[in-house]
């Protein structure tokens, strides 16, 4: 970070145990389809690929997407916006209304055609997208049934996002209407911008624009962190705004408050796969931090990890306060990449037998790491180059173990295993068994404590029948986590 106040890494993953409450999220929402193929063949009808289709991916975007997000990290979204009495708007209100943390309220329009972007990914590389949509201004009526509906919904939300794409959807009015009835609560406002003209946003709390949108708004440069603030003031000039927050993809997250010197956060290090939805990830975490009564620096330092973990996902993603929380902790102890979420492991598992190593697998609950552990972990560790270590998430450690388990948060218990030498990778996964982990990384050997059979060992059937080894480690007698359980008891 340059300029500002450091935020520690210790006060960061306090605040994630903070964010709860409601955000209102207003604005044009949206149906993002993506269509996943493979594409081995040039089409002898004209000099483009011909694309196998194999699956389809529905969810709602624009300020769909935001809502999402919102509910992704703990909070509950109300979602107002337009969709068309079309199949697409009956497919978007269905996905809505389905979203567990988001309340859909969006108002159905005979006039209007709901906004659908469809994209063709072949592997990881997106080879097209078509847009199907009609752009125009609101008409009285729906003008006024928005404005009606958002003035009401105010009166349940500790914040207000605006999410403007332009679609038509937030009008001058319906923008001013919003900003005046949360001002009138004393709850925030954010607008994620598109429109050119920044006083159409007077009086929000605060705007989020990338910096492209930032450069279009102000005509000036965004080239450093100089030129990014000085933009960013002037467009805090023309519309009032206590603070901006400008995303900019890999160089991370700007603060710039109108008093005060600006914070540059950098990006944490990534591997990047797919930026969309990103900046629906950043407004979406900000506006539950501001809501939750989160200083508004430790809402954007906040922001910047959540599109660290997005954009390492494909398609419209959102992040979880787990993925967050891991990422921190494997940061603030150094731990490297050992942390990782099971498509980056595959990859790493790829690297690693195209290299010639041999890699191997284990799993478990690891609640209270003792001697018993620490020795199954060696001796696995020495009969293989490289150890990946599946963890039961908490949710399934409560289903196995009972209520009262796990002792400790799967972050913690994570971050202790990543800690030891003898383990290459950890990765969390969310079933009672590792069965789908395991068929997805294909580990060269599985290792599991001698207290099992090989017949009773899960995944020793998929191992074998590639040619894979199953094997058994001499347990350390007296050691157990029931039995420490019991005795702290």
């Amino acid at each position: 970070m340059s300029g500002g106040t450091m935020i520690e890494d210790a006060r960061l993953l306090t605040a994630l145990s903070e964010l709860t409450g409601t955000v209102l999220v207003v604005g044009d929402v949206m149906l993002d389809v993506f269509a996943y193929g493979q594409a081995e063949r040039i089409s002898p009808e004209a000099p483009v690929p011909v694309m196998r289709l194999e699956r389809e991916l529905w969810m709602p975007g624009g300020a769909g997407n935001v809502a999402r997000n919102i509910a992704a990290l703990g909070g509950r979204a109300i979602l107002i916006g337009l969709v068309g009495e079309d199949a697409s708007g009956t497919a978007l209100a269905s996905l809505t209304a389905a979203e567990v943390g988001i309340e859909s309220r969006l108002l159905r329009v005979a006039r209007r055609q709901t906004t659908v972007k469809q994209r063709f990914v072949v592997g990881s590389q997106q080879m097209l997208r078509v847009d199907r949509e009609v752009v125009r201004d609101l008409d009285p009526e729906e003008e006024a049934a928005l404005i009606a509906e958002v003035t009401a919904a105010v009166s349940e939300a500790d914040a207000v996002v605006l999410s403007d794409y332009g679609k038509g959807a937030l009008s001058a009015g319906v923008v001013a209407a919003a900003i005046t009835a949360a001002r009138a609560r004393g709850v925030p406002v954010l607008v994620d911008p598109k429109h050119p003209d920044s006083r159409r946003y007077a009086g929000a709390t605060t705007v989020t624009p990338n910096s492209g949108e930032l450069a279009r708004a102000t005509g000036l440069p965004v080239a450093d962190d100089d030129a990014v603030e000085a933009a960013a003031r002037a467009m805090m000039a023309a519309c009032g705004a206590a603070y901006l927050v400008v995303t900019r993809s890999a160089q991370g997250l700007s603060y710039v408050p109108a008093d005060g010197a600006a914070l540059h956060i950098p990006a944490r290090r990534r591997e990047v796969f797919d930026v969309s939805g990103a900046g629906d990830t950043v407004v979406g975490m900000l506006a539950l931090a501001l809501a939750s009564g989160l200083a508004p620096l430790v809402s954007a330092a906040l922001a910047n990890l959540a599109a660290g973990v997005v954009v390492a996902k494909p398609g419209t993603a959102t992040c979880s306060l787990d993925e967050i929380e891991i990422g921190l902790i494997e940061a603030s102890l150094r731990l490297g990449d050992k942390l990782q979420l099971a498509p980056r492991a595959r990859r790493l598992v790829e690297q690693w037998r195209a290299a010639g190593l041999r890699v191997g697998f284990t799993n478990g609950c690891f609640d209270l790491l003792h001697p018993g552990h620490v020795t199954l972990l060696a001796q696995a560790r020495a009969r293989c180059d490289r150890l990946v270590l599946g963890l039961n998430s908490d949710a399934s450690v409560r289903r196995l173990k009972g209520a009262s388990r796990p002792l400790q948060t799967q972050a913690a218990r994570a971050a202790v295993l990543a800690a030891l030498a003898s383990v290459d990778c950890v990765v969390i996964f969310d079933e009672d068994t590792p069965l789908a982990l395991i068929e997805q990384l294909c580990p060269d050997l599985l290792f599991k404590g001698a207290d099992y059979t090989l017949d009773t060992v899960v995944g020793a059937e998929v191992v074998r029948g590639y040619g894979g080894r199953v094997e058994l480690i001499d347990l350390v007698a007296g050691h157990s986590t029931t039995q420490l359980v019991e005795r702290m008891r």
